[in-house]
C-alpha cells in the first residue's frame, strides 16, 4: 500500500535540522547484539548479588528526548522492551567492526520484545533497517526538535542529530508511532558487548548451508579470499561470531531480511547455550560484566537493582515460548514497506496479549461459560472531533460511505474527496501535531486501520480497499496473521533448520 498521501495544501516539507542524512556504506544488521540484553536479564534472575558489580557499568540515555505524544501507559498488560543493536565505532568498537572511529552512531536492525503479562511467553518482532516509515519529531543535541519525516528509512531515526552515541530516544519515538504500543524500556548494545558475551559462554553453535569466504563479508574484495566458515554446524565466538551475524552476501538471497532470520537463529542458539551452562555464580558474573560494560539503557533500567527486579519477572519464560518474527513486510523498490492490515493485526494481538498461536497470555482467569465476552464492536463517540475523508481506492462512493459512518458516531466530517493515490489496500488515519488521541478514536471506527503522523494539521482518513463499511465492519482483530505465525522461530529450534535464511 502507499503509506503516505497528500491531498490538500500543507506547509512545505522542511529538512530536519539534523542536516543531510548520511547513509554509510557499511550498514550492518545488529539484531544479535541487541537481544543479548534479554539473555543477561534472564540469567541474572535469582542472583541479586550481581548488582554490586553492575552498577558502575550501566549507562543511560536522556529520556528528555522521548515524545510527549506517546501511547498511554498500561495500554497493554504485558511489557515492551525496544532492543537496539548499535554499530557505533567509538569506545573501542572500531577494532571489531571496522570503519571510522569518529563516525556517527547507527543502528541497522532493532526489535521490539513483547513480554506477555503471564510472564511465560515472549515474542521479538524485528523491524528491518530499510523499512519506510514516518520518523516523528525528535530532539537534537542542541535541544531543538526536528519536523516529522515521512517515507524515511527506519534506521535513520537512530542517527538523528548525527552524534557518535546515536539517538535511542528517536528510535523509541518511531517504534511507538509505528506500533501504537507503549515502549516500557529501551536498551542499546554495541559490538564489544556482543563479542564478549559469546566468549563468556564458550561459543555459540551455528549452521551454514555452504562455505562462506572473506568477500561475502567484504564485497569489495577483488577475490573471494580465505575461508571464514565451512559448510555445516560449528561453534563461533568473539570476532568470529560478530563476522557471522554481519554477513549478508553469499547466504540465501543476500538480503537484509535473510540476515535477520540468520541472526534470530543465532540468538536462539545463544540462549540455549546460556541455559545449558547453568545459572551459577561462576557463569553469571562474567556474563553480566560483559553485557553491562557495553550497555546503554533508559533511566527506568539505569541501576542494577532495576535490572534485576525486571529480570525476576522473566525467569519463568521457557525457550519454546520465546518466539522470533519479522514485522509484516514487502519490497517497495529497494526498500521495505510495512504490509497492512497485517502489521496492525500483529500489534493488536500483542496489545491484547494473544500469543502467535492465538492463546490468551494475559494472565487473567478464564471467564465462566455464562459470562462469555461479546464480539460486538465497542461504541465510539466522535463528539468534538473533526475529520476529512479521502477515497484511497477506485471504488466509487467509498469516502461518502465512510463519512456517513463517522457522522453517525458523532464526528464532524469537514469534507470528502479523492486521495492523491488510489492504491491503498487498507485504511490509514493520518494526524497532525497534537492530534494523535483524536486519530486513535477515529481508528476505532475502521478496524485494522494504520495510524501515522503527517506534517499537515488535523485528522484525515484515507479509506482503503479493506473497508467494508457500517455493520459489516469487524471489531479490532486480536489474531496474529497466519503468515507471521507460520514464519516464527522458537528459541529451542534446531540451529540447522531453515538454512535458506531468505
Amino acid at each position: 500500500m502507499t503509506t503516505s498521501t497528500s491531498r490538500r495544501a500543507a506547509p512545505a516539507r522542511h529538512r530536519s535540522a539534523a542536516g543531510p542524512r548520511r547513509r554509510g556504506s557499511g550498514r550492518r544488521g545488529r539484531l544479535a547484539l541487541g537481544i543479548c540484553l534479554s539473555l543477561v536479564l534472564l540469567v541474572a534472575a535469582g542472583a541479586g548479588w550481581v548488582y554490586l558489580r553492575l552498577n558502575g557499568d550501566i549507562k543511560t540515555f536522556d529520556a528528555g528526548g522521548l515524545s510527549d505524544n506517546r501511547p498511554a501507559a498500561g495500554s497493554s498488560k504485558g511489557e515492551n522492551v525496544l532492543v537496539i543493536g548499535s554499530d557505533a565505532r567509538n569506545d573501542g568498537n572500531a577494532a571489531l567492526g571496522g570503519g571510522d572511529a569518529d563516525d556517527i552512531g547507527r543502528s541497522d536492525t532493532a526489535f521490539l520484545l513483547h513480554i506477555y503479562a503471564d510472564h511465560k511467553n515472549a515474542v521479538a518482532v524485528s523491524i528491518p533497517r530499510d523499512t519506510l516509515v514516518t520518523i516523528p519529531p525528535c530532539k537534537l543535541p542542541d535541544g531543538k526538535w526536528t519536523s516529522a519525516r515521512p517515507d524515511t528509512m527506519f534506521n535513520e531515526a537512530y542517527s538523528v542529530g548525527e552524534t557518535e552515541k546515536g539517538n535511542p530516544a528517536c528510535t523509541q519515538n518511531t517504534v511507538e508511532s509505528i506500533t501504537g504500543l507503549r515502549v516500557d524500556h529501551t536498551v542499546v548494545v554495541d559490538f564489544k558487548g556482543f563479542a564478549a558475551l559469546t566468549d563468556v559462554v564458550g561459543g555459540v553453535k551455528v549452521c551454514l548451508p555452504q562455505n562462506v569466504y572473506e568477500r561475502d563479508l567484504k564485497p569489495k574484495l577483488p577475490t573471494r579470499g580465505k575461508l571464514l566458515f565451512p559448510k555445516g554446524e560449528q561453534t563461533v565466538s568473539g570476532q568470529k561470531a560478530l563476522d557471522y551475524v554481519r554477513i549478508r552476501h553469499g547466504l540465501g538471497d543476500g538480503s537484509d531480511i535473510g540476515r535477520i532470520k540468520r541472526q534470530q537463529a543465532f540468538v536462539a542458539s545463544l540462549m540455549k547455550e546460556v541455559k545449558s551452562n547453568g545459572l551459577t555464580p561462576t557463569k553469571l558474573l562474567p556474563l553480566a560484566d560483559a553485557a553491562t560494560k557495553s550497555l546503554t539503557v533508559d533511566p527506568g533500567l539505569g541501576s542494577a537493582d532495576k535490572l534485576i527486579s525486571f529480570a525476576m519477572s522473566l525467569k519463568d519464560i521457557d525457550l519454546h515460548n520465546t518466539k522470533f518474527v519479522t514485522i509484516p513486510w514487502r519490497y517497495e523498490g529497494s526498500r521495505v514497506a510495512i504490509v497492512e492490515p497485517d502489521a496492525s493485526d500483529l500489534w493488536a494481538a500483542l496489545k491484547a496479549d494473544r500469543t502467535l498461536d492465538g492463546k490468551d497470555a494475559s494472565g487473567k482467569k478464564k471467564a465462566t461459560p455464562s459470562a462469555s465476552p461479546s464480539t460486538a464492536p465497542t461504541a465510539v463517540s466522535g463528539k468534538g472531533i473533526a475529520v476529512a475523508v479521502y477515497n484511497g481506492t477506485t471504488v466509487t462512493g467509498l469516502a461518502k460511505k465512510a463519512a456517513a459512518e463517522l457522522t453517525a458516531d458523532g464526528f464532524t466530517v469537514t469534507g470528502t474527496a479523492t486521495a492523491s493515490s488510489q492504491d491503498h489496500t487498507t485504511t490509514v488515519v493520518e494526524y497532525g501535531p497534537g492530534h494523535k488521541v483524536e486519530a486513535q478514536t477515529v481508528a476505532r471506527v475502521f478496524p485494522g486501520a494504520a495510524i501515522q503522523p503527517v506534517t499537515a494539521d488535523g485528522v484525515n482518513v484515507v479509506v482503503g480497499q479493506s473497508y467494508q463499511g457500517g455493520a459489516t465492519a469487524s471489531p479490532t482483530p486480536t489474531a496474529v496473521p497466519k503468515d507471521v505465525a507460520d514464519s516464527a522461530r522458537s528459541a529451542d529450534d534446531n540451529p540447522c533448520s531453515n538454512l535458506t535464511y531468505g
